[in-house]
């Protein structure tokens, strides 16, 4: 019998050490470069939720940093995250197994569309001609960054030079670099431009524009590229920046932006979903205050620009605050998670 009682007292011990490990391990949100927006925004949402629901729900979450929003569906896969922010392309890409994405990533849902990616393509002044983003396709071999290797900035901005017919496999000398080298690699003249996607206002176009000035130009958007753009994705919105925006900023540049957006895994509790994504916009005002690029975050278009169904917990939120939800974000979920696919 003392053996009996002895088993069982180290069995329930085991049970709460085990049920302490679970409460205690922490969902991962991965993000991308820490020169970026994304980083210390989802530092910024991982706080929130870990203070607001760890005592309450036992819910925590850490933010990482990553290659962007390609290493992302890939972690997401393996599990190794289970939320991630990627760019908006990339959700209509994982979810029907497009772009860069060779298979469908069936397990991905959406939670929120986040604040705006906004386009800097990046030029010496010198060598531009109207100022606008076809000043692209005059370069002869020049070095120039669209981001690093693989990232999402590296293969949105291939889509969207692609998209506009700019040769830049044969027109440009690519470099790979992070945000922050490549801003340190522009100022020294190491390359000629670059690519930054990111919430303005955005540390590396700041530290650039600070120290170049008018020898740096950020290529505006015309209506008809615009057009282009959004011929087979319809993500992009106009995007103006005031003078001011940006150190030694004196005109209103307009470019364009596409949102980001915050998916997870299709196996994750409905509650953990629900409870995050009710924190993150019942405390929207201090994730501005923190980062002023999610100013342009509301709750109103928290759906617009999602390119896989909504989660179960997130939909069961925006119901409740009497969103109307579109068909396509909407699918009956199996009895079982269904297991990812390869990117």
């Amino acid at each position: 019998m003392n053996k009996l009682v002895a088993g069982l007292l180290f069995a329930m011990f085991l049970s709460g050490c085990s049920d302490e490990l679970t409460r205690a391990r922490p969902y991962v949100l991965t993000t991308a470069t820490t020169g970026g927006t994304y980083y210390p925004v989802g530092v910024a949402i991982a706080t929130i939720a870990h203070a607001q629901l760890y005592d309450s729900q036992g819910i925590s979450l850490t933010a990482i940093s990553s290659a962007g929003s390609l290493e992302n569906i890939k972690l997401l896969r393996d599990n190794q995250a289970q939320f991630a922010i990627l760019q908006g392309p990339f959700g209509a890409w994982s979810w029907n197994g497009e772009g860069p994405v060779s298979n469908p990533q069936t397990h991905i849902r959406s939670v929120s569309a986040l604040w705006k990616n906004v386009e800097h393509f990046v030029l010496l002044t010198a060598l531009t001609d109207s100022g606008t983003i076809m000043d692209l396709d005059n370069l002869d071999g020049e070095r120039y960054v669209l981001g690093a290797r693989n990232s999402g900035a590296d293969q949105t901005g291939r889509f969207i030079l692609e998209t506009l017919g700019i040769d830049y496999q044969n027109k440009f000398n690519l470099a790979y670099m992070g945000y922050g080298p490549t801003t340190s690699a522009l100022q020294d003249g190491n390359i000629v431009g670059m690519n930054i996607p990111a919430g303005a206002p955005v540390s590396s176009i700041t530290q650039a524009y600070a120290l170049l000035g008018r020898r740096m130009t950020i290529l505006s958007w015309t209506q008809e590229a615009m057009d282009k753009l959004n011929a087979r994705y319809p993500l992009w919105d106009w995007y103006d920046f005031p003078p001011g925006t940006y150190p030694n900023q004196t005109e209103l540049i307009r470019t364009i932006a596409s949102p980001n957006i915050l998916v997870t895994r299709s196996d994750i509790p409905e509650e953990v979903v629900y409870n995050i994504t009710k924190v993150i916009w019942e405390n929207l005002s201090t994730l501005q205050e923190i980062h002023s690029a999610t100013k342009d975050m509301r709750l109103g278009i928290a759906i617009n620009g999602l390119g896989a169904p909504l989660h179960p917990g997130a939909l069961r939120y925006y119901r409740e605050v009497g969103l109307e939800i579109p068909d396509r974000l909407i699918i009956e979920e199996p009895s079982e998670s269904t297991e990812a696919t390869g990117v």
